[in-house]
C-alpha cells in the first residue's frame, strides 16, 4: 500500500518518470480548463444562460462574498489567485470518488507547491496594495527585536498550511484503502462518501486561511484623524 502519490510511478522512459502526483495533477488542470471553456464560450448576460456559465457564476459568486466578508475589501484582485486554489483542491477531493485515482493533495510536494504559493502571494498583495515600505515596515513591529521572530512566524504558518492539507487528505485515502482490506463494501462507501466532504472541508480551510494571510498582509490601518472624519461624516448624515 503507498501513503503518497509519489510513490506510484505511471510512466517511465530513459529514466525518466512520471508518478502518479504529476499525472493526477495534470489531469486536475486539464478539466479545470475544459469546465472553464465550456462556462466562457458562449459567455452572456442575457436572462438566458448556459449551465456551466450559470454553475461557474454560482462558485465564483459564493467565493467572492467569503474573500469580501473576510478581507473587508473589494474581493476581485485576490479571487483568481484564491479561487484557483479553492477550485484546484476541491476537484482534487471531489475526483477520489473515481477509482484509481491518487489525490495530489495527498502528495506533500504538491501541498507544499500550494503553500509555497501562497507565501509569495502575500507580499506580492500587500506591496501591491500598501507600497513596499509600509509592508516591510510590519516585520519591524512592535519593536525591531521583534523582526526575526516575525520572519519565522511567515515560514511556520507556510509550513502549517502544506502539512495540515496532506495530513488530512493523504489519512482519509489510507483509512478507505484499510477499510476495503479488512471490512465489507457498505463500510468503505460510507467512508468514501466521508472522505468527499472532508474533502471540499480541507479545500475551504486552505482557502479561508490563505485568504486571512492576505487580508492581514493588505488591511490598511486606519489613523485617529481618518476615524473622526468618517465618525462625523456619519453624523452629519
Amino acid at each position: 500500500m503507498e501513503i503518497s502519490p509519489d510513490a506510484i510511478i505511471i510512466f517511465q522512459w530513459n529514466g525518466m518518470h512520471i508518478n502518479a502526483t504529476i499525472f493526477f495533477t495534470w489531469m486536475v488542470m486539464i478539466l479545470l480548463v475544459f469546465i472553464s471553456w465550456l462556462a466562457t464560450k458562449n459567455l452572456t448576460i442575457g436572462p438566458k444562460i448556459s449551465r456551466w456559465q450559470n454553475f461557474l457564476e454560482v462558485i465564483i459568486g459564493y467565493i467572492r462574498q467569503q474573500v469580501k466578508e473576510i478581507t473587508q475589501q473589494n474581493p476581485d484582485p485576490f479571487i483568481p489567485f484564491l479561487g484557483t486554489l479553492f477550485l484546484f483542491i476541491s476537484i482534487s477531493g471531489l475526483l477520489t470518488i473515481i477509482p484509481g485515482f491518487q489525490p495530489p493533495t495527498g502528495s506533500l510536494s504538491t501541498t507544499s507547491a500550494l503553500a509555497i504559493c501562497v507565501f509569495f502571494a502575500i507580499p506580492i498583495f500587500g506591496i501591491a496594495k500598501k507600497g513596499a515600505r509600509a509592508y516591510f515596515k510590519q516585520y519591524l513591529e512592535p519593536s525591531i527585536f521583534m523582526t526575526p521572530f516575525n520572519i519565522i512566524g511567515d515560514f511556520s504558518r507556510t509550513l502549517a498550511l502544506a502539512v495540515r492539507l496532506f495530513g488530512n487528505v493523504m489519512s482519509g485515502t489510507l483509512i478507505v484503502a484499510v477499510l476495503l482490506i479488512i471490512t465489507p463494501l457498505f463500510v468503505p462507501i460510507v467512508m468514501q462518501v466521508l472522505g468527499l466532504l472532508i474533502g471540499q472541508i480541507q479545500a475551504y480551510i486552505f482557502t479561508v486561511l490563505a485568504t486571512v494571510y492576505i487580508a492581514s498582509a493588505t488591511r490598511i490601518e486606519s489613523k485617529p484623524e481618518q476615524i473622526d472624519k468618517k465618525e462625523g461624516s456619519k453624523e452629519d448624515e
